[in-house]
């Protein structure tokens, strides 16, 4: 376990996050699904995780927003290199 309490474990098809501290421990588990198939399989976890965040806040539902809150989580995407790329140009 790192010092963090994160630990990246990559598999072929799985990736697992360990996500433990002294009050907490879980394990999150990231497969290939049918929204991940654009990226290449070492960026699943990072296409799905975006993903999946973008989308729960999208849903504007006080009830999410108020969970994140209380644990202190807040996402905010941000633009692709590639859209970088396009407004510097």
């Amino acid at each position: 376990m790192s010092d963090n309490g994160m630990t990246i474990s990559p598999g072929v098809d799985m990736t697992r996050i360990q996500v433990t501290c002294p009050h907490q421990s879980g394990l999150l588990y990231v497969v290939p699904a049918e929204r991940s198939w654009v990226c290449d399989p070492e960026q699943v976890p990072a296409h799905a995780l975006a993903g999946f965040f973008r989308e729960l806040v999208n849903l504007k539902d006080d009830r999410v927003a108020a969970l994140m809150q209380d644990w202190g989580l807040y996402y905010r995407q941000l633009p692709l290199e590639a859209d970088q790329g396009e407004e510097e140009g």
